[in-house]
């Protein structure tokens, strides 16, 4: 009985060496094939994500005259920042650049706020 052992527990042990000697890893390729369409798509994604996390200043909300008054006060007092005229009921708004960070949106506020006091950062809602 123990000789059945030992010949079964050798065999197996051969068989094991064999197979862990025989074994090689594979190796293959994978092509994606996808239509250029998705990378403009994924850009396009990226730029509105960013843009979303973005401070904007607030220099005027009110009715329109007097806001297209305060833009056009506004940018010809500060030609360096992009100005927008925004209606967000019941109100007209002029919002001002599209900062980075709130430090770089701190450093605009000072100079604006020389002109336009009621001026304050906010980051705009989705």
């Amino acid at each position: 009985m123990a000789i059945n052992y030992i010949k079964t527990v050798t065999i197996f042990f051969f068989l094991s060496l064999f197979a862990i000697l025989s074994a090689n890893a594979q190796e293959g390729s994978v092509t994606v094939n996808q239509n250029p369409e998705i990378e403009k798509l994924l850009k396009l994604k990226k730029d509105i994500s960013t843009e979303e996390e973005r401070f904007k200043i607030q220099i005027y909300s009110g009715n329109r005259s007097a806001a297209e008054a305060a833009k056009a006060n506004f940018d010809g007092s500060y030609p360096e920042y992009l100005s927008s005229l925004k209606f967000e009921t019941p109100n007209y708004k002029i919002w001002v650049g599209n900062f980075r960070s709130r430090l770089e949106a701190d450093r605009a506020l000072i100079k604006v706020k020389r002109k336009f006091t009621s001026a304050f950062i906010f980051k705009p809602g989705k």
